[in-house]
């Protein structure tokens, strides 16, 4: 019989079921189109939709994801029913384009990739991938989500002095822990032992080749996720996971590992950015005026700070550009049919910036 607690199973997950005398709780392991792989007191098993789950149903994100609790019932002889999809603690959203979910929906604009999880390691490459900006918009999201974001600098083996690129991360994200490791030799992989809690959950997030199977594999202690070769002519990792799963560690923590993805779409991130720009929105209660644009007003203390160093233009530039976006995506249904035309219009706004603070 599996210990339910090792997988993150609570008395208010079994509270949930009284609706559902005959259902058993269940955890998403892994997503396969409109099959999905779970744990529950059996051990691991197939389940699929009940049928008018379908009908119930009115957005892409009521689906179950990788990392949700859910009731079941069990069937010893085939594919078990999943009745209900519990409350998230957390989840991890991003715009969907595709425009279906196994045929059922129609317009989807939003797909969750993991729930239920503490922390969110953005794994960043300090090699040929180092990208602040890419870094800035993964905090801002996993604040929103509800999970608690770390930044992994990985591949600290390939670079002479990895120093001056943690303290870059450091300037531009803030209240955000900042970890170099290597899988290779291990550096930094002590550092990571406050976050390895039993019955904790992890979801490692960042571009293909940033060697979130390496680190799998590193925290596990034994070779459980397939790594390939690193490309001679960029640095860059292939890219080796292919769908979302759930991997229970044998020290007891979850980890949720996702395919890589290079583009991530800003959705509905307000408080998120609260979080991750808190310095820039403080000094928006300092300004001379209520409604400053922080452009040319005076007693603008956003251009005081860029004007004394105090705050850098390209960190003002990077929260214009997400705060522009996010507003932009509180229209969900406008969203997928004028992006393109809003991202010039960014484009060109940011542009006229650079009467402050110097060209770019």
């Amino acid at each position: 019989m599996i210990n339910l607690k090792e997988y993150g199973f609570t008395q208010e997950i079994q509270e949930e079921k009284k609706a559902f005398p005959d259902s058993i709780p269940a955890r998403i392991t892994e997503v396969h189109r409109e099959l999905y792989k779970i744990i529950s007191q059996h051990g691991e098993s197939n389940a699929k939709l009940k049928g008018s789950f379908y009908n119930q149903v009115t957005m892409a994100e009521d689906f179950p994801a990788v990392g949700d609790f859910v009731l079941i019932n069990y069937n010893t002889q085939g594919d078990s029913v999943i009745v209900k999809v519990l409350p998230r603690k957390s989840k991890f959203s991003r715009p969907d384009y595709s425009g279906h979910n196994a045929g059922y929906v129609k317009t989807i604009l939003e797909q969750v990739v993991a729930a239920n999880f503490d922390y969110v390691f953005i794994m960043a490459s300090l090699n040929y991938d180092f990208n602040i900006n890419r870094i800035q918009r993964y905090v801002a999201v996993a604040w929103e989500s509800g999970g608690i974001p770390v930044v992994i600098l990985t591949k600290a083996d390939l670079v002479p002095d990895y120093i001056e690129q943690v303290k870059e991360v450091q300037n531009q994200i803030m209240g955000v822990d900042i970890i170099a490791v290597s899988s290779v030799n291990s550096v930094g992989i002590e550092k990571l032992s406050q976050y390895l809690t039993p019955g904790k959950t992890l979801v490692f997030l960042g571009s293909s080749g940033v060697g979130k199977s390496s680190l799998v594999n590193t925290l596990a202690g034994e070779t459980i996720m397939l790594v390939n070769t690193i490309r001679e002519d960029d640095s860059k990792g292939r890219h080796t996971t292919t769908h979302r799963q759930l991997i229970l560690l044998q020290n007891g923590v979850m980890i949720i590992d996702t395919p890589g993805m290079r583009e991530l779409g800003m959705w509905d991130v307000k408080e998120g950015l609260g979080e991750t720009f808190s310095d820039i929105e403080d000094l928006f209660d300092k300004c001379k005026f209520s409604d400053c644009s922080h452009k040319k007003e005076p007693g603008c203390a956003v251009t005081k700070a860029i004007e004394n160093g105090s705050l850098q233009i390209s960190r003002w530039k990077n929260y214009l550009r997400l705060k522009g976006e996010a507003k932009f995506t509180e229209d969900k249904s406008g969203y997928l049919k004028t992006k393109k035309d809003w991202g010039k219009k960014i484009s060109k706004d940011l542009k006229k910036m650079n009467t402050i603070g110097g060209k770019r």
